[in-house]
């Protein structure tokens, strides 16, 4: 017999289940009969909650992508300049502990082939875009930078280089500081 739960529980507990499996497996991968077998519904009620399989992967992507923008709008939140990048960088860098998160949005990247995930991927990179550049009042091309190293970050994190004995996993695990980013400008990038 199934656990009786409120729809907002059974959304929540769907979710959490989801998010495991899409990004372990990606959009056309991830298996909703297997969502549904270990929440313990059926496929069809999962369709009732989503709609469609994309809808939910979107919706577990979109959120992964809010997570981290919205961790480093807080993060920033009251400085400016490499303060305010520097406190945006240690946010991101914490944030890739959560491998769930991690993946799905490096599954959202690899899903762009289609129109719809892409739209939403794009949406969801220019808010990280945004965040970045409107909390530090910073260049494009020094934002562009530290989302360049974010994603280096975020490839190393996915094969796990925690655990690599290699030289090249250290100069990858290396942490970046903001004083880094101060001769990235628009003037020294001519």
């Amino acid at each position: 017999m199934t656990e009786r739960m409120s729809g907002t529980a059974r959304r929540t507990q769907v979710l959490a289940i989801a998010a495991k499996e899409f990004a372990a497996h990606g959009l056309h991968g991830a298996s909703t009969e297997a969502i549904a077998r270990e929440a313990g519904i059926t496929q069809a009620y999962i369709f009732r909650m989503f709609g469609t399989k994309k809808a939910l992967f979107l919706e577990l992507v979109q959120s992964a992508f809010e997570h981290v923008s919205d961790g480093m709008r807080d993060a920033g939140n009251g400085k400016t300049g490499l303060d305010a990048l520097s406190l945006m960088g240690a946010e991101y860098f914490d944030q890739l502990a959560d491998r769930t998160g991690l993946l799905l949005q490096l599954q959202g990247f690899a899903a762009c082939g289609d129109d719809e995930v892409r739209d939403a991927v794009r949406a969801c990179f220019a808010r990280m875009w945004d965040t970045a550049q409107d909390g530090t009042g910073l260049e494009p091309v020094t934002v562009k930078t530290f989302l360049a190293f974010g994603m280096l970050l975020n490839a190393g994190a996915a094969m796990d280089v925690e655990h690599v004995d290699a030289g090249w996993a250290d100069g990858v695990r290396t942490r970046i500081q903001s004083g880094l980013f101060a001769h990235v400008t628009t003037d020294a990038n001519r």
